[in-house]
């Protein structure tokens, strides 16, 4: 095994109050929470660093496993960004997540010490009548948007969209939003763990204390203006999902294989969301199973997949 080869990559997990057990008897993680509401999948944040499964880099974080390749692996459009660009994540919603924002470039840097949050939902699958919230239906002022927050009347004011297995939806930082109840996502996004609560149904933690809100921040960085938003499923074997300034996304399915080439210019993320399969690249294997993350460093090379699976790939 060279330094260039894949790797496989074990998540950090989190147990957030609205999560469920469905990324540990649907997606094949393993962990001693009980509930697994989040599995960070390709991370170098410090609130949790994915692992190196296997290898000789096996048991290094994701940072330490960089440190010793050479940050080169990055690719150099990673020269634009002061640290790991991207964070993915396996989220299980068993119940609604809190109404809230995340605060774009500018806002975070000066007042949280990291980058804003832009991110991407792709659905995986979901309940029957499930929904999310996108942005205000209108535009609103400051004072209104404060008054709603303060009746815990804010969901009328947002977009209340249905969601079905297969939709993308790309969240702007600045978007106020939620995702609902019974809603499982692969989620890209920017390297960031900043969010501001707006509305948390009132509830408790384990312990019986109410969540933080973070009225103030969320009044200063969400965007006040009428939302638009597409939710319509994508059909195709390989498309793009989503293309902005912070990363790229494709979707592949693969029924036989497929010829991928990558290149100096990024690193490219595999997130294993349906099936499994085989990925063959100089001379070695590696076995693919659905919720398997997978890293491969930037460098001119063409690997194959096999299939039958689906893949998320993602790179800058």
């Amino acid at each position: 095994m060279t330094k260039l080869s894949p790797i496989k990559l074990t998540p950090a997990y989190k147990d957030y109050i609205w999560g469920g057990t469905k990324l540990k008897t649907m997606y094949n993680k393993h962990s001693a929470l009980d509930i697994v509401a989040e599995s960070w999948e390709l991370s170098a944040h410090k609130d949790g660093e994915s692992i190196v499964a296997d290898g000789p880099y096996s048991g290094l974080t994701l940072t330490q496993y960089l440190n010793a390749i050479g940050n080169s692996a990055l690719g150099t459009n990673a020269k634009n960004f002061d640290y790991f660009p991207i964070l993915i994540k396996l989220i299980d919603a068993r119940s609604a997540l809190s109404v809230q924002v995340h605060p774009d470039d500018s806002y975070a840097l000066e007042h949280e010490g990291e980058y804003g949050k832009t991110e991407m939902w792709y659905i995986l699958d979901c309940n029957v009548g499930a929904y999310l919230y996108y942005g205000f239906k209108k535009d609103i002022t400051k004072q209104e948007y404060q008054d709603a927050i303060r009746s815990n009347t804010i969901t009328d004011v947002l977009n209340k969209v249905p969601v079905h297995k297969g939709d993308v939806f790309f969240i702007p930082a600045g978007t106020v939003h939620a995702i609902g109840a019974g809603i499982l996502i692969c989620e890209i996004q920017q390297n960031s763990n900043t969010t501001y609560r707006v509305y948390d149904y009132d509830r408790r933690d384990k312990d019986g204390n109410k969540r933080e809100l973070h009225i103030r921040e969320a009044l200063e960085s969400s965007n006040l203006k009428k939302s638009t938003y597409s939710n319509s499923v994508l059909d195709g074997d390989d498309i793009i999902l989503t293309q902005c300034d912070y990363f790229t996304v494709r979707r592949l399915k693969v029924q036989n294989r497929v010829q991928l080439r990558i290149d100096k210019t990024s690193f490219h993320s595999l997130i294993i969301t349906d099936g499994s399969g085989e990925l063959y690249m100089g001379g070695e294997i590696l076995k693919l199973n659905k919720g398997d993350s997978i890293f491969i460093p930037a460098q001119n090379n063409e690997y194959t997949v096999s299939g039958p699976c689906e893949i998320i790939l993602s790179f800058l």
